[in-house]
């Protein structure tokens, strides 16, 4: 599916900001929409192939949008420090890894349900490449483990806050907590179940059922509501994922090329070439988190014990996006 000749038209003759702008309004358009719980895995498959409209073009038609992107999309990590820096008394970031934009319905109209205020629902930027550790670095972090058992310390940028970083039940979680005014608090989950279900025959429809049922527990609410109890919070991510057992197999020579240089993984680091092909298939990247060839847009690949159907690193708008949603109780 193409896009309309005046939306494109619009974004191939906007400001590359303007352009991203109205791409993330697009995609919160989609992804916000309330979801029926007996369709929503079916539901969640629609969504993600429809913003595969938007990531077509841009591999196709607007590449020069990828290479502008980490110096004209906010960068979540940034976004973070500019939000804590507010004079709210305390508060509170719930960073639930690898969480993407599809998730978004869960989170807003099950905090409505339980009587939160939704302040705020949008979308920045993740670490090129969108990596967890990078992420983690971008916040003042050695990693992620740094979070763990209040290791934090006074460097990162969030100082002074209480940290931890777990891969708990919900309602162990929720007995960590404790009466500190700041926390930064990593989950692992979704990421952990989505490497979890990447193998031949697992993907999005069995990952949605799973964060289906954690998003509209009472643990994981119960968690939430004693993180945000006097304290403003936002829920956010270090990345998104891609569906890429939803994508398209990529043309002999561009597969053999991808392959040949990215294995299994939609990123290698380092200064490479990214082949000869017009529209590309890999660009290469230099950000603070160093040179790495990304694999560009919906392209899958056979490979040696089979392409994940669920990865993140490379250039796709639902890894590349992270939500940012506010609320307080």
């Amino acid at each position: 599916m193409a896009l309309d000749p005046d939306q494109f038209r619009a974004l191939t003759t906007a400001a590359p900001a303007d352009a991203w702008r109205a791409i993330i309004d697009d995609i919160l358009s989609v992804c916000v929409q309330p979801l029926s719980a007996p369709n929503a895995s079916g539901e969640v498959t629609r969504r993600d192939r429809a913003i595969g409209t938007l990531d077509h073009f841009l591999a196709a038609a607007a590449w020069d949008l990828w290479e502008q992107f980490d110096e004209t999309v906010d960068r979540n990590a940034d976004r973070l420090v500019d939000w804590w820096s507010s004079p709210y008394s305390a508060k509170a970031i719930l960073i639930l890894d690898g969480l993407s934009l599809r998730e978004l319905p869960w989170l807003v109209e099950g905090a409505k349900a339980r009587g939160f205020a939704v302040h705020r629902t949008t979308a920045h930027g993740a670490e090129v490449p969108s990596e967890t550790n990078a992420f983690a670095r971008a916040l003042g972090f050695n990693s992620r483990s740094q979070l763990q058992n209040n290791g934090g310390g006074m460097a990162h940028r969030f100082a002074p806050a209480r940290t931890e970083c777990v891969d708990l039940p919900w309602k162990d979680c929720a007995d960590l907590i404790d009466a500190s005014p700041n926390w930064i608090f990593w989950h692992q989950w979704p990421d952990s179940k989505l490497h979890d279900g990447s193998g031949a025959g697992q993907g999005l429809d069995t990952l949605t059922r799973d964060i289906a049922a954690q998003l509209a527990s009472d643990d994981f609410w119960e968690f939430v509501e004693r993180l945000a109890k006097g304290r403003r919070l936002v829920i956010t991510s270090d990345h998104g994922y891609a569906a890429t057992g939803l994508f398209f197999d990529a043309p002999d020579e561009q597969a053999a090329f991808l392959k040949g240089i990215l294995k299994s993984g939609r990123l290698v680091a380092g200064e490479h070439d990214p082949g000869p092909f017009v529209p590309p298939v890999a660009l290469q990247a230099n950000s603070p988190h160093g040179k790495h060839l990304l694999a560009v847009g919906r392209w899958k690949w056979r490979s040696q014990g089979g392409y994940p159907t669920l990865a993140h690193g490379g250039l796709s708008l639902l890894e590349m996006l992270s939500p940012f949603i506010e609320m307080t109780k």
